[in-house]
């Protein structure tokens, strides 16, 4: 059976730690055709004398696309920030408005944004759906798409949540993003994933953990994540159940691991390019 390999992106969570030279040289030699980028990414090589034009001209000339700029994350009524969630964070998270992002989205020629609630925000599914909505509109008046992330632990814990306010929203650059991570720490169900029409997913994201949950998930989803293929989550599934959905989404390796301190972006994208076909090729489990 002859496999479709679709196109790969090295995300910005796996390559946080390196410049942007560092991330284009990597992401080329190892294959990927894309990266996604943080909207605090811009913010740095701005603060640096490199502009959201400069950058987009310089990944173009790598040869690579930029999938997302990650991530909206201060868009729903009372974002004040969890009870544990440090202070920098929450004034992070805060100064990730819609405008902010769309706006960074756009100049440096980025094919969509990200939106997710991990301020613990509490509304209900019809308010998170009107205010999805909208977004979605600004968006499309810049050419750009809207993919929805569920939390497990934001106000769209699931699958199931986040569907629903993609689908009551009904706007056509409003979608979703899948992450491996979020989808078997959350609870997610694969019956739904396989009902979903395949257009309506924008972007999949794939990383690994153990079986059992850790005890604090904002933690280990920023610290601890695993290579596809190196943990326990049932992969094979999910890749199988977005294979029926017929999406075409771009798939991101995303790995926000302390383990990778000290290693260079070459061992990095390597690894994550070499883990990204495995699981595609259905060679790990």
């Amino acid at each position: 059976m002859n496999i479709v390999m679709p196109d790969l992106v090295l995300a910005a969570g796996t390559m946080q730690a390196f410049g942007l030279q560092e991330r284009l040289d990597a992401a080329r030699a190892a294959g990927f055709s894309g990266i996604s980028l943080f909207a605090a990414d811009l913010e740095k090589w701005a603060a640096e004398g490199l502009d959201a034009e400069t950058v987009g001209a310089r990944i173009a000339d790598a040869g690579l696309w930029i999938s997302e700029v990650e991530i909206i994350g201060n868009w729903l009524p009372g974002a004040s920030g969890k009870q544990d969630m440090p202070q920098w964070l929450v004034e992070f998270l805060q100064r990730m408005t819609p405008d902010h992002v769309l706006d960074l989205a756009q100049r440096v020629g980025a094919r969509g944004v990200s939106i997710a609630d991990l301020l613990g925000a509490e509304n209900p599914s019809s308010l998170i759906s009107r205010h999805f909505a909208d977004i979605c509109e600004r968006a499309a008046q810049a050419g750009l798409y809207v993919a929805l992330e569920f939390i497990p632990t934001g106000s769209v814990p699931t699958l199931e949540a986040a569907w629903d306010v993609v689908d009551a929203a009904g706007a056509r650059n409003g979608g979703l993003m899948i992450d491996s991570w979020h989808f078997f720490r959350g609870g997610s169900q694969l019956e739904t994933l396989v009902s979903i029409p395949g257009d309506r997913i924008f972007a999949v994201q794939i990383g690994d953990g153990p079986a059992a949950a850790e005890a604090d998930l904002d933690e280990a989803m920023a610290h601890s994540r695993l290579l596809p293929g190196a943990g326990e989550m049932n992969l094979s599934a999910l890749q199988a159940s977005l294979a029926k959905t017929g999406t075409a989404a771009p798939v991101a390796v995303e790995v926000f691991s302390d383990a990778f301190a000290g290693r260079s972006a070459d061992e990095v994208a390597t690894e994550c390019m070499r883990a990204a076909k495995d699981l595609i090729k259905g060679d790990k489990r």
